[in-house]
C-alpha cells in the first residue's frame, strides 16, 4: 500500500483512535472512587493489573504453559515473564506443574484462587463495559464485536502467534468471510 494514498485520511483515523483505546482506562481500576454505580472504577488488592490480567487470561484459555511458551506468546523477554509470573505464584493464583507431556520445563496452570480472580475481573471489566456501551442498539454492539474480532484475527496472522478462543456461531462465521 502506498503511503498517504490508499485510504490516508482513514489509516490516520485508525491510528489516533487505537491510540485512544491503547490509553482508555475503562475497563482497568484507576485511581477512581468505587461507587454503588461503579463498584469496579477503584483499585483494591483483589483486582488484577493488566500484567497478571492478561496471563491468567491465556492460561486460562489455553492450559498450563512454561514460561517459554507465554514469552513467545506476548513476545516478550523470558526475564520479564518470569517476573510477571512469580508474583502470580507468590499471589497463589497459578502454580508450577511438571510438563503432562513429560517435557523437562515446568509449566504454570492456573489454581482455584486464580480462576475465582479471573473470573471476579472478566465480571468487573464486562459491568464497565456494559455502562460504557448502555446506549448502542444490539445492531452496533454486534458489528463491533465482528469487527474488532476481524482486527485481532488479523494482528494474530501477521504476528503468526494466534490467541485461543472458544468457536462460537458468530466467530466461525467470522472466519468464513
Amino acid at each position: 500500500m502506498e503511503r498517504g494514498r490508499r485510504g490516508g485520511s482513514v489509516l490516520e483515523r485508525l491510528e489516533r483512535e487505537l491510540m485512544l483505546v491503547a490509553r482508555c482506562h475503562v475497563l482497568t481500576p484507576r485511581d477512581r472512587k468505587a461507587s454503588a454505580d461503579e463498584p469496579c472504577a477503584a483499585p483494591t488488592p483483589d483486582r488484577l493489573d493488566r500484567s497478571a490480567y492478561l496471563l491468567l487470561s491465556r492460561l486460562d484459555a489455553e492450559g498450563a504453559m512454561s514460561i517459554g511458551q507465554l514469552a513467545d506468546a506476548f513476545q516478550l523477554d523470558v526475564s520479564t515473564v518470569n517476573r510477571q509470573t512469580g508474583t502470580l505464584l507468590r499471589g497463589g493464583l497459578v502454580e508450577r506443574i511438571p510438563d503432562p507431556d513429560g517435557g523437562l520445563a515446568r509449566k504454570l496452570r492456573v489454581t482455584a484462587l486464580g480462576t475465582e480472580r479471573l473470573t471476579a475481573e472478566r465480571d468487573c471489566r464486562r459491568t464497565s463495559l456494559a455502562r460504557l456501551l448502555e446506549d448502542w442498539t444490539p445492531e452496533d454492539l454486534a458489528r463491533f464485536g465482528e469487527v474488532l474480532t476481524r482486527f485481532n484475527r488479523e494482528v494474530e496472522a501477521h504476528d503468526g502467534r494466534p490467541w485461543p478462543r472458544e468457536e462460537t456461531t458468530e466467530s466461525a462465521a467470522e472466519g468464513t468471510r
